[in-house]
C-alpha cells in the first residue's frame, strides 16, 4: 500500500479542451511538494481534482491506497487555500475559522479553544472578533490558512496563495508557513509559477509542463 497522496495518469478536459493529459504525481505524508509551471498548464485543475471539486475523465486520486474519486469533498479531510483568501464576509475572523468544525458539531467551548490555539499558530492572537473586511492581505490569507488546518487535514493544497501579496511579505509568509506546516506534521501540495517561492516552501519541487508532470517521485 502506497503512502500518502498517489495521482494517477489523470485526465481532465473541460469545455472539450485537453487541461491535463496524463498525470502522475505522489506526496509523501511528511513532504511539502512544490508544483511549478507556468500558468494555463492545469496546476489549480489538479488541485480541484485531488480536493474533489472536479472530476477526472481517467485517472486514480488514492491516500494511503484509498481510492478517493468516489468520496465527497467534504470527507477527504483535505484542506484548499485558495490565491484570494475567500473569507466568509458575514462572519467574523473567529466564525471564518471555526466554520468546519461548526459543521462537524464541535462544541462552542471546543471551537473557541480550537480558533485560539489557531490563531496563536498564524501570529494573529486577538483577531476573533475582527471583521474581516478590515484585514490586511497577509492577515486574510493567514486567517484563510487557519481556517484550512482546523478540521486537521492528512494533507494541505495551497493555490498560489501568496499570488496576490508583494515580494516581501510572500517570502515571509512562505517561511511562516513551511515551519508551521512542519511543526504541525501536515504535508502539503504548493502550487506556484514562481521558481523561488517554490524552493522556500517545499521539500521537493514537481515540474508540470502541457499537461503532464515533469518529475514524479517513484
Amino acid at each position: 500500500m502506497s503512502a500518502g497522496l498517489a495521482v494517477g495518469g489523470v485526465k481532465v478536459a473541460l469545455g472539450g479542451h485537453p487541461v491535463l493529459g496524463g498525470v502522475d504525481l505522489r506526496v509523501a505524508p511528511d513532504e511539502a511538494v512544490a508544483l511549478l509551471g507556468p500558468s494555463g498548464v492545469g496546476k489549480s485543475t489538479l488541485l480541484r481534482v485531488i480536493a474533489g471539486l472536479v472530476t477526472p475523465d481517467e485517472g486514480s486520486v488514492t491516500w494511503a491506497g484509498e481510492d478517493l474519486l468516489g468520496v465527497p469533498a467534504h470527507r477527504r479531510r483535505i484542506g484548499l487555500v485558495f490565491q484570494d483568501a475567500v473569507l466568509f464576509p458575514h462572519r467574523d475572523v473567529a466564525g471564518n475559522i471555526g466554520y468546519g468544525l461548526e459543521a462537524a458539531g464541535v462544541s462552542a467551548a471546543e471551537r473557541r479553544a480550537e480558533v485560539s490555539r489557531l490563531l496563536g499558530l498564524v501570529d494573529l492572537e486577538g483577531f476573533e472578533d475582527r471583521a474581516v473586511d478590515t484585514l490586511s492581505g497577509g492577515q486574510a490569507q493567514r486567517v484563510a490558512l487557519a481556517r484550512a488546518l482546523a478540521p486537521r487535514p492528512r494533507l494541505l493544497l495551497l493555490d498560489e496563495p501568496f499570488g496576490a501579496l508583494d515580494r516581501d511579505l510572500r517570502e515571509r509568509l512562505g517561511v511562516e508557513v513551511r515551519d508551521l506546516l512542519r511543526a504541525q506534521g501536515i504535508p502539503a501540495l504548493h502550487v506556484t509559477h514562481d521558481e523561488a517561492e517554490a524552493a522556500l516552501v517545499a521539500d521537493r519541487v514537481v515540474t508540470l509542463t502541457r499537461g503532464a508532470a515533469g518529475a514524479v517521485l517513484p
